[in-house]
């Protein structure tokens, strides 16, 4: 798998890598990008035979709010079905290893993780790269790691968990912060199993009775914001974990992309100014993904193929932070002017920020500056 591999001419001043589940966590984890959330009763094995959605890299099976309670039976055939024509394919060398994106089992409870795990065979973790846990908190943590490492030692393979911080636990303040430290007392036992940090939006909006429209981002919602402010505070803090941004909900995008001028200010400055690109589904979902990334988010959730493009392109890095993150690596210590001479590079304090760009760059590559997005769109 690689990100852009749709864009087989686009030159890049550093190109992506190739990643699969078995690659070195410290990377993988940035690997993600646009994580795909889709029914697990939905059939999707044409989609991964016939390469349909070639910017594909992460994708999850829901078992969970996406489908009814009496449709799991279902959905767990399906997904073990899915999964082992998947790897016939692969053995029998009609669909490429390299083209088949990261494949995550989005689960109901505890109850249905032990449930379903019954189902897999040793030869589906070939493409199985974990599960996500859903409403995770520190009442169920335990129980949800506790059985993925248990599966990981029983077919000595590499199997993730990705938690979802979602409950009411965590979004009302007066219990959060206890959560939240709780759940990554936890978590910093199975540090070595546990590939990203999720956030849910959505569902911490419903404990307030909100919902942010299409022209506002879930920045926007002071309730929701606070959450996401204190989840990046505690399990951000020095890279420790990857935190993937929430989903945006509006996807109006056509088939046929028709971009706006931009300003001469550029691409973020359009955007952050409220000056139309494309439409306001769009808009907003670029506007809210440059905001994930200037408060640290990696990836995003998102529910709509049309999204992939937008949230994959926009995590590749420009030219000139590259250079300012090789230039913080390489230095010893104290202050340098940046290669561009137009900012301040401190050594130290800006060493964590420089770590996330190169680790982002060679996953998703770096361009030569903002104009690049639109290419890569």
């Amino acid at each position: 798998m690689k990100h852009h591999r749709n864009k087989p001419d686009f030159e890049f001043i550093e190109a992506p890598v190739e990643f699969d589940k078995h690659t070195e966590k410290q990377l993988l984890q940035y690997c993600l990008g646009a994580t795909l959330y889709m029914p697990a009763t939905k059939d999707f094995t044409k989609v991964i035979m016939n390469g349909e959605m070639p910017g594909l890299t992460s994708m999850v099976m829901c078992f969970e709010d996406a489908i009814k309670e009496e449709d799991l039976p279902a959905a767990e055939e399906n997904a073990a079905g899915f999964l082992g024509k998947v790897v016939d394919a692969v053995e029998a060398g009609s669909l490429s290893a390299q083209i088949i994106p990261l494949i995550f089992f989005r689960v109901r409870s505890p109850e249905q993780f032990r449930d379903i795990s019954k189902k897999l065979l040793p030869r589906h973790l070939k493409v199985l790269a974990g599960f996500v846990f859903p409403k995770f908190g520190t009442k169920n943590a335990e129980e949800y790691f506790g059985h993925l490492r248990a599966l990981n030692d029983r077919f000595g393979e590499i199997i993730y968990g990705m938690p979802i911080l979602e409950g009411r636990e965590i979004a009302f303040k007066e219990n959060r912060m206890n959560e939240l430290t709780g759940v990554r007392q936890i978590l910093n036992r199975y540090r070595d199993i546990t590939l990203n940090v999720r956030v849910g939006a959505t569902d911490l909006s419903s404990c307030f009775g909100v919902r942010r429209g299409i022209d506002y981002s879930i920045y926007d919602i002071l309730t929701v914001r606070e959450c996401l402010s204190d989840i990046l505070n505690v399990f951000s803090r020095d890279n420790d974990y990857i935190v993937s941004g929430p989903v945006w909900e509006y996807f109006l995008a056509s088939k046929e992309m028709k971009f706006g001028e931009l300003s001469d200010t550029g691409f973020h400055s359009s955007l952050l100014k409220r000056n139309r690109i494309f439409d306001d589904a769009v808009d907003g979902l670029l506007r809210e993904v440059i905001l994930d990334k200037a408060n640290g988010f990696v990836g995003k959730t998102i529910i709509h193929p049309t999204h992939l493009r937008f949230v994959n392109a926009l995590q590749a890095v420009i030219k000139e932070e590259y250079y300012d993150a090789v230039q913080i690596l390489g230095a010893a210590g104290g202050v340098v002017k940046s290669a561009k001479a137009n900012k301040m590079n401190e050594i130290k304090p800006h060493t964590s920020w420089a770590n996330k760009i190169v680790m982002r760059a060679k996953a998703y590559g770096v361009v030569e500056d903002e104009s690049n997005y639109l290419k890569l769109f």
